[in-house]
């Protein structure tokens, strides 16, 4: 019995944040005669017959501001979730290269031994 009631009122939490606009207007109708004697920006003007609906219009506009922050604080929650923690890497080593010194060549001529290893084909 117990579990029932939990799973109702969490049900109803979920919903309550998709359902915002219908407990907006739900809360106008319910206060409309007071929102329209005491809230209501155009009560000094009632050729506009507004009734609290310019009341009712900044109400909606912050539920659905409040709605889109809320969905875009999640979707960085779920970025940032899927990002691999900051990983560090090792300082590069540093290798000493030491200079070799070849020492100059002691043959002055050329050496000729390309005739006689390379040769052209013969024919067949």
């Amino acid at each position: 019995m117990l579990k029932r009631y939990i799973s109702i009122l969490l049900l109803l939490a979920l919903l309550s944040a998709h359902l915002s606009r219908c407990f907006v207007y739900a809360g106008f109708e319910v206060n409309k005669s007071y929102i329209v004697a005491e809230l209501c920006e155009n009560k000094d003007k009632p050729e506009l017959n507004c009734n609290g609906k310019c009341f009712l219009k900044k109400k909606l506009k912050a539920a659905e501001e409040k709605e889109r922050k809320q969905e875009i604080e999640n979707q960085r929650n779920r970025f940032q979730e899927t990002l691999p923690p900051k990983v560090e890497l090792p300082e590069p080593i540093k290798i000493a290269h030491a200079k070799k010194n070849y020492p100059q060549s002691i043959i002055k001529q050329t050496i000729d031994r390309s005739a006689s290893i390379f040769q052209p084909p013969r024919g067949v």
